[in-house]
């Protein structure tokens, strides 16, 4: 049973409108009256909620949610149970798009996304989820419609969402050996390769560096609508897609990136967000070999990054990208 506008669930929120609507659940604007405040709520139907798997997920999204609060995580005000039987997070009512229909409109009007201001927006988000890596807790399902682009530049401008997903190493998976959690285009070749029970911060490493690429590239690096058999062989053993290819102006590291960033073995990929993202900064302060198109006026959130290159290069010297 859903609410209405007007409804009030669990005696303290008033519902004012719907914000999205899934599968298993309903996220809906609502007032908190004691508070006075505007908060969303995240709402699991009473029968997916007495499923112990689903009750235990929505648990640890919460748990992750609140582990998180100062970062750029979406914040999270309670975790309760209505007296309807629904399990609901209370969550900061977000004001924005999410990064993919943030990309979509720039590409429409033929801008690229300026390398500097890919890292200058999804900069906190880095920085999150080195936050979650150092705690235990894995995403799982990074993809550019779990980061949302606010309208100010409240704690960073952006924020990381949907941990419902996510993994706390030192608890129990919930994800059955062979089974498949996460978006095609952002899943790492591990997972599809049905090793999910071993993953590590690893897959986070490559779904992060896809969405730079998807950022950059306006495309994922590999193309989920194509016949499922050959999409897995380019995933799982291809090679590496070039950046360059469709993004000549960006600098010649930005490929070997690419290919340590997407690498098929976790082994070979970066260790951590940290260094995938300390690497990226420092080819962000590399000159380009053409000027990019003239973008839209900066939004609030485009700032400069300040970087000491030299460091940066020395750093990058030290790592395969900097080897011939």
């Amino acid at each position: 049973m859903s609410y209405a506008v007007g409804d009030v669930i669990d005696e303290r929120y008033a519902v004012t409108g719907i914000v999205g609507q899934g599968a298993h659940g309903v996220v809906y604007s609502a007032v908190d009256e004691m508070l006075g405040s505007k908060v969303a709520i995240k709402l699991l139907s009473a029968d997916i909620g007495e499923d112990p798997a689903f009750k235990v997920r929505m648990h640890r999204e919460a748990r992750a949610m609140g582990a998180l609060s100062g970062t750029s995580a979406s914040q999270i005000f309670a975790f309760n149970k209505s007296p309807r039987g629904e399990f609901y997070i209370v969550m900061e009512l977000l004001v924005g798009r999410d990064l993919e229909a943030y990309l979509k409109e720039r590409e429409a009007h033929g801008a690229k996304i300026d390398l500097k201001r890919v890292v200058g927006l999804l900069g906190p988000i880095a920085e999150t989820l080195t936050a979650a890596h150092d705690l235990g807790i894995i995403h799982r399902d990074l993809k550019p419609g779990n980061i949302f682009v606010l309208d100010t530049m409240t704690r960073g401008g952006v924020r990381l969402l949907d941990f419902g997903l996510a993994k706390d190493l030192n608890a129990t998976s919930l994800t059955a050996e062979g089974m498949i959690a996460g978006s095609p285009g952002y899943i790492a070749p591990e997972i599809w390769r049905g090793r999910a029970k071993d993953a590590d911060r690893r897959i986070d490493v490559y779904s992060f560096g896809a969405v730079v690429y998807r950022a950059l590239a306006g495309v994922p690096p590999f193309d989920p609508k194509q016949p499922l058999d050959r999409f897995l062989i380019e995933v799982t053993r291809g090679a590496r897609p070039s950046i360059r290819k469709l993004r000549p102006d960006l600098p010649a590291t930005i490929d070997e990136w690419v290919q340590k960033a997407l690498a098929a073995d976790p082994a070979d990929r970066f260790a951590n967000v940290s260094k995938l993202w300390s690497v990226l900064r420092a080819i962000a302060e590399m000159p380009s070999r053409a000027p990019v198109t003239t973008e839209p006026a900066a939004a609030p959130w485009d700032v400069e990054i300040d970087v000491d290159i030299e460091v940066e290069v020395a750093s990058l010297r030290g790592t395969d990208l900097g080897r011939r």
